[in-house]
């Protein structure tokens, strides 16, 4: 493989359809879609820092880089990419990718980034920003701490595991999502949402898990979250106390306590709900 060491580019397409590279300690820098076409590329210690730095790229490994501000939108029809220990600052990073690796990136500006890709692994991710991997699928991720609403939606297909997601609007219009381990605090979470599985898990959220089809909560925590389950059909297990709950269609809530259950019966039919509760609180209907 060429290798290039202490390169400065500039100008549109500065290496166009390139192959077989490895890029140490180089700068990107005025000029658009400079690695456009690319494949087989290894990319070490460089920085990004002008738009479109890999379109219809193959086969990419980025190690200890920076994408700056102005590396907008910048990995766009993408597949075979690996990134990991790299600083990227700018919006609207990776869309319509395929076979993603990231591990110990810090996504500064995560605005739409992450949309309609597939075949996700993400590792040690940090990321502020809204519409984070929104219509994305297959997706694995092991550690992501987001700030950022109406993150994950229209997703299919996500496991999530030792994570903190601060993001209101949280997996809307979602399937088959599995989150273990994690704490999740955001208003709304789980609207219209379909086969959604939360697992040791600690939630605060306003009318969060309402409008669910099969929605299951196994040795979870609800801490300042009312009027949950709304028109979800369920299956919860909830450690402590839940502020309250109301009009689920259908299931089976356990919890140790409920404040206030709100069961209209001019509104669902309560009896296909069962509740288990050593103290149900007040009960309104």
């Amino acid at each position: 493989m060429r290798e290039i060491y202490q390169g400065y580019f500039t100008g549109e397409r500065a290496l166009f359809r390139a192959e077989d590279m490895k890029i140490y300690d180089s700068i990107f820098d005025d000029g658009e879609s400079p690695l456009k076409h690319s494949r087989n590329i290894e990319l070490e210690g460089s920085m990004f820092k002008w738009k479109y730095p890999l379109w219809y790229a193959n086969n990419i490994k980025v190690r200890d880089c920076s994408v700056f501000e102005m590396g907008r939108a910048g990995i766009w029809y993408t597949n075979n990419i690996e990134m990991s220990d790299t600083i990227y600052e700018a919006p609207k990073g990776f869309r319509r990718c395929d076979g993603i690796t990231l591990e110990n990136v810090n996504f500064t500006n995560a605005a739409e980034t992450l949309w309609q890709c597939q075949n996700v692994k993400a590792k040690k991710i940090t990321a502020k920003g809204d519409y984070f991997a929104m219509n994305s699928e297959d997706i694995h991720i092991d550690g992501l701490n987001l700030v950022g609403n109406y993150s994950f939606d229209g997703c299919k297909n996500v496991f999530i595991k030792n994570s903190k997601l601060l993001s209101k609007d949280a997996f809307w219009n979602s399937e088959d999502i599995t989150v273990c381990d994690s704490f999740i605090s955001g208003e709304y979470l789980g609207w219209n949402s379909k086969n959604l599985t939360l697992i040791n898990c600690t939630i605060e959220s306003l009318q969060g898990m309402c409008y669910i089809e099969n929605l299951v909560m196994k040795n979870c925590k609800l801490i300042n979250t009312t009027l949950a389950f709304e028109y979800s059909a369920v299956d919860a297990e909830i450690v402590g106390n839940i502020d309250s709950v109301k009009n689920p269609t259908s299931g089976i809530i356990r919890a140790d306590s409920i404040d206030e259950l709100i069961m209209e019966e001019n509104k669902v039919d309560i009896s296909k709900t069962k509740i288990i509760c050593k103290n149900p609180g007040k009960e309104a209907g």
